[in-house]
């Protein structure tokens, strides 16, 4: 006489190598490292003079504030601050340049109101 038994496929098992699938494909396309904050210090042109410091404009054109400032407006003074990543490293330039590819940098310089006929 002949006996079968029935084998339950391994469901554990495949749910957790689809688990590590999935979160694997997920750090290598959402890349966590292009979004955390990098600090940054450099020097930066002082364009407002507050209570709690000077406001100061970054060379990427951020405005930076600076605890315990005693300068004028127009000096230059070293700022410590927090950019994300992506700004620092391109990143998010080339990811306007691939979802935009018909997009050139004349594009993206026109400014103006126009009439479409």
């Amino acid at each position: 006489m002949q006996q079968t038994t029935n084998k339950k496929t391994p469901q554990l098992k495949f749910l957790l190598i689809a688990a590590v699938a999935v979160s694997v494909t997920l750090v290598f396309t959402i890349t966590p490292w292009n979004i955390v904050p990098t600090q940054v210090t450099e020097d930066v042109a002082v364009i407002a003079v507050a209570d709690y410091g000077c406001v100061g404009e970054s060379s990427s054109g951020r405005s930076v504030v600076v605890p315990n400032c005693d300068a004028d407006v127009g000096d230059i003074v070293s700022a410590t601050f927090y950019i994300p990543a992506g700004e620092v490293n391109g990143y998010l330039e080339e990811l306007e340049r691939r979802q935009n590819p018909m997009v050139d940098a004349w594009d993206r310089n026109v400014r103006g109101i126009s009439f479409s006929p």
